[in-house]
């Protein structure tokens, strides 16, 4: 039988590192008390959101007993605050994530490797019973998935992921107000971009997250040539978020560009640095499944997995 299209955004391969990952998140969420998260609700919620298979260890109490009858499978009463933790991934799909760089791995554009960071985080949660939505984005949402828990989730999500493609130019500050007031419950949100937006505008949209009491990883995907700026001849440049291009003396402006790339980087580390923001950084030339294990690493020793 032929794999769906989707899973190539989780190869096989990548899998096995995937499956010895675990996120524990840092700080409070909203969630159910048991779970791996500390959470700032105590009980269950009167607000039934959905049914999933029975696994040893479950509270019986919680069992359809009018859905085993139907199906003869055991089936679980979840409740909204029934999740161990509630995750949102938010993936930019503007036009400059479309950029390849030559030293990129398997030759992926920032957009194909950004698509493979999302689809493991997001399987990689769910498979803890965490619930996962997801937010795809340019000058405006794109689209919005409400987190759940349910296996289905990583399949819906895989297959939003299987559908994009390069957008216009991004309003990222504008997108994560609105992200910050659409998602109900205090949570982790995963943005996985380039962050090429004005520092200041976008510095003051990750404190509005921060404000919501989200906890927020930004893991930012770039392309090797993007930090170094190796180019060392006239070269033609197209603009990848409008039909523009031009043809440009590289050793002319190199100095220019690293500074303000440096600029952008130091004044994005100090921000989200004061706003206990997680901010990582990832070159496509780094297998994707080994950037997210060291990227988990550093963050549980960061805060000890709590």
């Amino acid at each position: 039988m032929a794999e769906a299209p989707y899973m190539k955004w989780l190869p096989e391969a990548a899998l096995k590192t995937i499956g010895r990952l675990e996120f524990l998140a840092h700080g409070t969420v909203d969630g159910f008390i048991s779970g791996k998260h500390r959470s700032a609700r105590k009980g269950s919620s009167v607000e039934f959101a959905e049914h999933r298979q029975y696994v040893a260890g479950d509270d019986l109490r919680n069992l359809d007993w009018k859905l085993v009858a139907r199906r003869q499978r055991f089936y679980i009463k979840q409740y909204v605050d029934e999740t161990n933790l509630r995750a949102t991934v938010v993936l930019d799909v503007s036009g400059s994530m479309a950029y390849r760089g030559e030293s990129a791995a398997n030759g992926l554009s920032k957009l194909d490797y950004a698509r493979h960071l999302a689809a493991s985080i997001s399987y990689l949660l769910v498979t803890q019973q965490d619930a996962v939505g997801f937010v795809t984005y340019d000058t405006a949402v794109r689209s919005f998935m409400p987190a759940k828990s349910q296996p289905a989730q990583v399949r819906n999500i895989l297959e939003t992921i299987d559908a994009v493609r390069p957008g216009d130019e991004t309003e990222m500050a504008d997108v994560l107000h609105e992200i910050a007031e659409r998602i109900p419950r205090r949570s982790v949100v995963f943005i996985v971009s380039d962050f090429y937006s004005p520092c200041a505008e976008l510095l003051k949209a990750l404190h509005h997250l921060r404000f919501r009491n989200h906890e927020v990883i930004a893991i930012q995907t770039i392309a090797a040539e993007e930090r170094t700026f190796p180019f060392e001849q006239m070269k033609r440049f197209e603009n990848l978020e409008s039909p523009q291009a031009f043809d440009v003396d590289t050793r002319a402006i190199r100095r220019e560009y690293l500074e303000n790339y440096n600029r952008h980087q130091a004044e994005l580390k100090r921000g989200c640095g004061e706003m206990h923001v997680t901010l990582e950084t990832v070159e496509t030339s780094v297998p994707f499944d080994r950037a997210l294990a060291d990227i988990f690493v550093r963050y549980h020793q960061r805060g000890g997995g709590r």
